[in-house]
């Protein structure tokens, strides 16, 4: 039986899957078939004797864990399965271990997960002041850092992080005298628990002597160490990865434990998977180019088992709004000709360039979802913006005074907004029109003093905005944005560039909206906006809009890939690293199966205003266009990023600053500043 499981296997998934003892790397390039091999692996170590509840395998998703689960049984008689493998996600081991466990920690065994909206609930409940989403973000950074709270309070530089530190404390504090766990403390909670009781991780290891890890690019330090507890009496480690896929470097994962598999886990063999099922010879080649720019990688070259296949288009064009037209222009001859549009893909780095095609497709009547994503005018950011022009035309509209009287924030809370709009019910009046007709000692007694202070500026603000509304709608937009500088508010967020991006996008079409329509009005443009957000109902066959980090794990037949511009793929800026873009260029490139269509335009409306662009290097880099570039240098480190030093050690970046050929990093190594040229060290 155990041969024949292997019967539909090329040589270097045979291989992979042969191997029994010792630790594997699985190195799958885009489409080679990893889910195949490694499903094909677990049903033939069942098929050759080992006991099932000795095998272990970890992903990262349900989704996966279901799918290898369904695939593996089926190549197996699952009816003589006394106990089957366990196949779960990382999350759902370290339930599953705390629940026998967590005792070690002087805990009881009947602890609450929470989840993410009840961690933002018990973070906000603590601190008001500081942005909610940098808190989860900074607190979920520390704990797959494996830091404590004191030792974040040790290194914290500045009000802010020292802040941030404090707050770390009272919630694990909370999680503790609650016995709450978070989705971090999941795999932080096992880990500190076998590092501290030696026989515990042995007898681990006794039990799950074969372990499988999916995605082992995606893995983070925590992860890691983890792992290496859990293999701590063997060594029959298998992982299945690519480098060149490595894509998650801002949310934790790091490339470093795919790169350095053999460094940490002696005699490792390593299978290449090269045969790619996906893409023609043709998409293979340009992507091949492209990502053979990286320096950290493994190296492999992926090979195609279809035909060389139709060329890849390249379009470029004067703006975005050229750009929609082509690609929208190329889609209903793709549909015309019978094609599915479930077929039909456009991906872009940036969320905000959804904006224009949404806008294109809703005129053409073309059916799309966005996936992964809200529509751009369904986005938080974008709705505040819409609540402020609704306010502007119509001060009755109490829904969007309600929205945004405290956005930016003000200090103005939920009951203050309660008690103006009790008060205005009273008086029969909208909330707006009240607060104009209050004086300041009078709006005082509702709301108290400092409150009262803050909502007459505010009113006065948007009076002052209604009286350009009829003199000149671009000095109208200029003071909009100086008033409330509501881009600002996105400031330090860990979404915070895709907000602002959004922000941009938002003001350069209003913009672009009254240069082209200059009889039309405030009032007009919101009607038009309201339009096209229609909810219509869409059939499943509908072209598919997404970010690339979306687009993982997908393929399509007829490809789109908009925004090949410096500064939107890749993106520009200090904490760039340049070989994480490149990465996902090549993952975008190998989700086409047929047909592959890249776009860049020579402007686009960038921070208020239309800004000329340059093609993107990864065109040139891929074989694509040929011609000079004008490349900014990136640094390759952003804030926050752990280091290391040959002479100091460990340090966490504060700052990179272009310094010539090199860049100059601000490093903080256990609270002593240096400034280190960032060829002189190397990332954790």
């Amino acid at each position: 039986m155990s041969e024949n499981l292997l019967i539909s296997l090329n040589n270097s998934q045979k291989s992979a899957a042969q191997h029994i003892d010792g630790p594997l790397l699985i190195l799958a390039g885009a489409g080679s078939g990893k889910t195949k091999t490694i499903t094909t692996r677990l049903a033939y170590l069942i098929s050759i004797g080992i006991d099932p509840k000795t095998i272990l395998t970890l992903t990262f998703t349900n989704k996966a864990a279901n799918e290898m689960r369904d695939r593996a049984f089926s190549l197996l008689d699952t009816n003589s399965l006394n106990t089957p493998p366990l196949l779960c996600t990382f999350h759902k081991f370290g339930l599953l271990f705390l629940k026998f466990y967590i005792s070690e920690l002087n805990r009881k065994n009947n602890f609450i997960i929470i989840d993410s909206d009840d961690k933002r609930r018990v973070l906000k409940s603590i601190n008001k002041e500081i942005p909610t989403a940098l808190l989860v973000s900074e607190v979920s950074k520390y704990k797959n850092s494996i830091m404590t709270p004191s030792e974040v309070k040790s290194q914290a530089q500045g009000k802010l992080y020292s802040e941030i530190a404090d707050i770390y404390e009272k919630y694990e504090e909370h999680l503790l005298k609650n016995n709450l766990v978070d989705f971090d403390d999941l795999l932080l909670l096992p880990y500190k628990i076998l590092k501290n009781n030696q026989k515990l991780a042995e007898s681990t290891s006794q039990k799950y002597q074969y372990i499988m890890v999916d995605e082992y690019q995606d893995t983070n330090e925590l992860q890691y160490r983890l792992l290496r507890l859990l293999c701590s009496n063997h060594d029959n480690l298998c992982v299945v990865g690519d480098d060149d896929q490595s894509i998650y470097g801002w949310r934790g994962a790091t490339i470093k434990n795919i790169l350095n598999f053999n460094e940490h886990f002696k005699r490792a063999t390593i299978v290449k998977l090269e045969e790619n099922y996906r893409s023609t010879d043709t998409i293979l080649h340009h992507a091949n180019a492209l990502i053979e720019h990286n320096r950290d990688r493994l190296g492999k070259k992926l090979v195609g088992t279809k035909d060389k296949g139709s060329s890849i288009k390249v379009y470029e064009s004067h703006d975005e709004n050229e750009e929609t037209r082509k690609i929208v222009d190329d889609i209903k001859k793709l549909l015309q000709s019978d094609e599915k549009a479930k077929d039909i893909a456009i991906l872009f780095r940036v969320n905000a360039l959804s904006r224009s095609l949404e806008e294109g497709f809703n005129k053409a009547g073309l059916n799309y979802k966005l996936v992964g994503g809200m529509k751009f005018y369904e986005r938080t950011e974008i709705k505040d913006l819409i609540a402020y022009f609704r306010i502007l035309t119509n001060l009755s509209d109490n829904f969007s005074i309600k929205r945004v009287i405290n956005k930016p924030k003000r200090g103005i809370g939920a009951t203050t907004i309660d008690k103006l709009e009790e008060k205005a019910n009273e008086l029969n009046s909208s909330i707006f029109d009240m607060i104009q007709n209050l004086n300041a000692d009078e709006l005082s007694a509702i709301v108290g003093k400092k409150n009262a202070r803050t909502i007459k500026v505010f009113e006065a603000s948007i009076l002052d905005l209604r009286e350009l509304m009829n003199q000149s709608k671009m000095r109208l937009l200029d003071s909009f944005e100086e008033t409330f500088d509501y881009r600002a508010s996105y400031d330090n967020l860990p979404d915070g560039f895709e907000r602002q991006a959004n922000i941009d996008e938002f003001y350069g079409y209003i913009r672009d909206f009254f240069l082209q329509n200059p009889h039309l009005d405030l009032k007009d443009f919101l009607n038009e906006i309201a339009l096209e957000n229609q909810n219509d109902e869409y059939s499943n066959d509908a072209i598919s809009m997404m970010s690339i980090h979306s687009s993982k794990g997908l393929e399509f037949k007829h490809l789109f890939i908009i925004g090949l511009e410096e500064g939107f793929f890749p993106i520009i800026g200090d904490g760039t690293d340049l070989e994480e873009e490149r990465r996902l260029g090549y993952v975008a490139f190998t989700r086409a199966m047929d047909n592959l269509t890249l776009s860049f335009v020579h402007s686009r409306f960038y921070k208020g205003k239309r800004t000329q662009l340059n093609k993107s290097r990864f065109l040139v880099e891929s074989g694509l266009v040929k011609g000079s570039l004008v490349i900014e240098k990136t640094s390759g480190f952003k804030k926050g990023d752990m280091v290391s030093h040959k002479i100091f050690g460990q340090g966490r970046v504060e700052k990179a600053v272009n310094a010539g050929k090199d860049y100059k990093l601000t490093i903080n190594f256990g609270g002593q500043k240096r400034d280190i040229l960032s060829s002189f060290v190397e990332k954790n």
